[in-house]
């Protein structure tokens, strides 16, 4: 039976992709073409006259072209889902289906552009030279530590937000969901220990975002395949010295006695019911490797009963799901015109997922997830997906955040809320 519902799975997911007609997006004019007078303004002469303005002045591009509605989803195949290397060409179905996500989320356009490129560097020049089309740029997919390297650069060669969403989508919607499990559970993330299972981009993003959300960093302890980071290893990457501790620490399960949080950003069934209960009174634990795991929520749950938990999958309670950030940041960041998503930006999305989750829930959410009730507690610590507030909620206070840093371009939108 197993076998068949696979198989059935499957073939559901080719004819998906596959059928009415291969892949997952189409692109559509905007305006009509449909008379010679029509065709005059949509090309020549009439598209001169927009030409000559955007060359006397760059930023009119985004009055007349789609550069103000227009992301690249941009890959180089190195790190997709749980199935790694796979190549530029694999990993396109991914980077379509990111398209869809920021189309049906914040209708936002895409043009997903996978890059064979034969080095780091060639991968930085071919996106600075493609990028003057976009109003941004997501990196997806891309593994590290290239992934620092690519981002860090075209942050500063470009001048149009960059965002590597496998960092810092995840490290934003952790980070929202910790402040409300950490207040629910009655602990301040100051005085948390924290153990961060894992040291890929996202667990590296996520520790950051908590750092400048107030955690104390002699607190907090990274684990990577050879265990604890610590100051006095002999061998270690550039990219962890700074995650590295002076501690007698060495393994997960040290790290776990008396932690009052698990992050968990790593792999499957890793962590053990004798580590969870070693943690302190009230611990909060992400398990987010998908799909399995580091941790059942079953087996966590028989462990302990005073935890609050959080995965990666849309099955259990408090999925930690990125398609919470990286739609409506950009929403907010195009909005504005932003030339980059800074830090700022990205608290202030931390705060407003955090802040919506504590709301009264509306019946369309509700009737979406075939709920009766739901309300801020320990199994809803962070908004659903398809909660219609988000668009409402997101996009201005990132955009706010990026005025108020003196990174937007454009003034608040008209149609934004005044109170943000």
């Amino acid at each position: 039976m197993s076998t068949r519902n696979n198989d059935d799975k499957a073939r559901a997911a080719r004819d998906y992709h596959a059928l009415p007609t291969p892949g997952k997006l189409t692109v559509e004019p905007s305006k009509p073409c449909n008379t010679q007078h029509e065709l005059s303004l949509a090309y020549t002469p009439g598209v001169a006259v927009p030409v000559r303005d955007i060359a006397e002045d760059p930023a009119a591009a985004y009055r007349y072209t789609t550069k103000a509605n227009l992301v690249a989803v941009i890959t180089d195949g190195s790190a997709v889902l749980g199935l790694g290397n796979v190549g530029p060409l694999a990993g396109k179905p991914v980077m379509e289906g990111k398209a869809v996500l920021f189309k049906r989320f914040a209708n936002i356009d895409v043009f997903d552009i996978e890059v064979a490129a034969d080095s780091t560097e060639a991968f930085i020049d071919t996106v600075a030279n493609i990028a003057p089309t976009f109003g941004g740029i997501n990196l997806e997919d891309i593994a590290a530590p290239a992934c620092f390297v690519i981002e860090n650069r075209l942050r500063e060669r470009l001048d149009i937000p960059v965002f590597h969403d496998d960092q810092h989508g995840t490290a934003i919607i952790v980070a929202a969901a910790m402040l409300n499990a950490l207040e629910l559970q009655r602990k301040a993330l100051a005085n948390a220990n924290i153990v961060c299972l894992g040291a890929g981009a996202a667990a590296m993003a996520s520790v950051r975002l908590l750092l400048r959300l107030g955690a104390n960093p002699q607190h907090v302890f990274m684990i990577d395949r050879a265990g604890v980071i610590h100051s006095r290893r002999d061998t270690l990457p550039a990219h962890k010295r700074e995650f590295a501790r002076d501690t007698e620490r060495r393994t997960l399960a040290d790290a776990c006695d008396g932690a009052d949080v698990l992050l968990g950003l790593s792999g499957p069934d890793l962590v053990s019911a004798k580590m969870l209960k070693s943690m302190a009174p009230r611990p909060v634990v992400f398990a987010l490797s998908n799909p399995v795991p580091e941790v059942a929520p079953e087996a966590a749950h028989a462990a302990r009963n005073d935890l609050i938990m959080a995965t990666g999958r849309s099955d259990y309670p408090n999925q930690v799901n990125n398609v919470l950030g990286f739609p409506f940041i950009f929403r907010g960041a195009l909005d504005v015109h932003a030339s980059t998503i800074n830090v700022e930006m990205e608290l202030a999305a931390v705060h407003a997922l955090a802040e919506l989750t504590r709301q009264p829930v509306p019946t369309e959410v509700l009737e979406a997830y075939g709920l009766e009730s739901l309300e801020f507690g320990p199994d809803y610590i962070i908004p659903k997906p398809f909660d219609a507030r988000l668009i409402d909620v997101v996009p201005p206070a990132v955009a706010r955040a990026a005025i108020d840093t003196g990174v937007a371009r454009a003034g608040y939108p008209a149609h934004y809320p005044a109170a943000i």
